[in-house]
């Protein structure tokens, strides 16, 4: 079964990893970004050798992002940022083609293991399995 695993920011973590702090967040070094980006790619390359990665991907910070809403006379609305109401935004995200869900658990347990400085922020990694072809539809 295939199953998107999720990792959750905010623009505040996003500048706290180009080394600018926050109330949210402190400054990253450079070395704990390279920590991060250390244990993200043995992650990949686990996952790629075992043949469950379908595809990864780290997502830009959300100050480049735009919105694309339905306006009230029916033509799109065009705002930049991902959510007006929201700061935790998608990060990143895996699609894993695991056995079963114990077996994405576990890998979303490592995920959540990644290294961050000392007062920033822990995000939950969330798990959705994804909805297979010719499956039951949830409308």
């Amino acid at each position: 079964m295939k199953y998107l695993v999720m990792v959750q920011g905010t623009q505040a973590d996003y500048e706290a990893m180009s080394g600018k702090a926050s109330a949210a967040s402190p400054a990253w070094s450079e070395q704990e970004v390279q920590a991060m980006f250390a244990h993200m790619a043995a992650l990949n390359d686990d996952l790629a050798e075992s043949g469950e990665m379908v595809d990864g991907q780290g997502l830009v910070e959300p100050a480049q992002t735009r919105l694309v809403t339905p306006g009230k006379d029916g033509k799109p609305v065009v705002s930049d940022g991902p959510y007006g109401e929201t700061k935790e935004v998608l990060a990143g995200y895996w699609v894993l083609d695991c056995a079963s869900l114990e077996r994405v658990t576990e890998i979303a347990k490592r995920v959540a293991a990644c290294p961050v400085p000392v007062g920033a922020p822990n995000y939950p990694v969330v798990i959705r399995p994804i909805q297979e072809a010719g499956g039951d539809a949830v409308c």
